[in-house]
């Protein structure tokens, strides 16, 4: 493969991005719009960075028609800070929360979440290795509870919530670090929303948490002041300094997303690309799914050989045939491909050509 050529990077995160958003961060990398200087070096303080993080959030709330009664923060520390700040924020009413264990994230966060509150299991998969999306009805949640909690992607097993869990009356908090963008959600269904950046927005160092105004400022009197939402809302996400180049990636993604017809469109492109290798799973003789059908996930396809052998040869061929990070999480094994926003069709494709060939010469 020529030095010049890209691979298809099917890595579940940090992950690919459009090409021509990297092609603009290059050429603007010494000399943002006639600055004289790079995004990486520009103050926070600057008219010009203030001018990218209020352009980053206006287009966002424009591709997730984000109402004005929720605060948008570009925040640090990942999704797996939010695992802390979430309990500490919301869980200030009767101090319970119900989680719903889909995977390994959601258990983390169930985890930290019972350091500070009483927060139970509402429902779970991990009877059949998180393979399956666990249904729920408002009468399995506690009637106190604060927040009801989901991972509504799961990167690791390949499952999405693939309608809105049923919580009835309760509020609903959902991570959707994997997912974002990738389809049409209310976000009037959800108390907060937030996302790491690394999958379908941009590179790893951003958080991005959509949160309704009302549920801001009730964090406990000893709360470390980086860790209350309010404290970032009132300063407009600039408390301190900001992790500036993903931002602006970030809002170069968006404005990308804008000009590509929006989320709706997105989503069209995303369910075509997944069809293609779905079907072929569903047909193969020696590639399996590995999760149940009406659960599968868009962004992230987890698949196995049953052969722990045969997985290795199939993904050292693949990276030899410039496909990279095809390899199932450490815990699982297997092969995941994640195909999120920016992978091109044409990676699908050329990966179901490589499948269809290893398979004809590994009978």
């Amino acid at each position: 493969m020529a030095t010049n050529e890209r691979v298809f990077n099917f890595s579940a995160g940090p992950s690919t991005l459009p090409v021509e958003v990297l092609e603009k961060a290059a050429a603007e990398m010494l000399n943002y719009e006639g600055t004289g200087e790079s995004v990486m070096e520009m103050s926070h303080r600057s008219a010009e960075f203030q001018q990218i993080i209020d352009d980053a959030e206006k287009n966002l709330r424009e591709l997730m028609n984000i109402p004005d009664d929720y605060y948008v923060l570009f925040l640090q520390g990942g999704g797996t800070l939010q695992f802390s700040m979430v309990p500490i924020n919301l869980m200030t009413g009767s101090g319970k929360a119900d989680y719903l264990v889909t995977g390994n994230w959601a258990k983390k966060a169930y985890e930290e979440a019972t350091k500070f509150g009483d927060v139970k299991v509402v429902a779970s998969s991990e009877d059949d290795l998180y393979s399956y999306i666990p249904k729920i009805i408002p009468e399995d949640i506690r009637p106190d509870v604060d927040y009801v909690y989901v991972c509504y992607n799961n990167t690791i097993y390949g499952t999405h919530c693939n309608e809105i869990p049923n919580v009835g009356d309760h509020m609903l908090v959902a991570d959707m670090s994997s997912c974002i963008l990738s389809e049409e959600i209310d976000v009037t269904k959800f108390g907060l929303i937030y996302a790491g950046a690394q999958k379908n927005v941009a590179p790893a160092g951003v958080t991005i948490v959509i949160v309704r105004k009302d549920l801001v400022g009730h964090a406990p009197a000893n709360t470390p002041i980086y860790l209350d939402y309010a404290t970032h809302a009132k300063k407009g996400s600039m408390y301190n300094t900001p992790p500036c180049y993903p931002i602006y990636v970030a809002g170069e993604v968006f404005k990308y997303l804008l000009r590509n017809g929006g989320v709706k469109a997105t989503h069209e492109r995303d369910v075509e690309k997944a069809k293609i290798l779905y079907d072929y799973l569903d047909k193969s003789e020696m590639f399996k799914p590995s999760v149940a059908k009406e659960d599968r996930s868009l962004m992230n396809i987890t698949f196995v050989t049953g052969d722990a052998d045969l997985d290795k040869k199939f993904i050292a061929g693949a990276r030899e045939a410039g496909m990279i990070n095809l390899a199932g999480h450490r815990s699982v094994g297997g092969m995941r491909a994640s195909i999120y926003n920016a992978m091109p069709k044409e990676g699908v494709e050329t990966l179901v050509a490589y499948m269809e060939k290893f398979e004809n010469e590994n009978k």
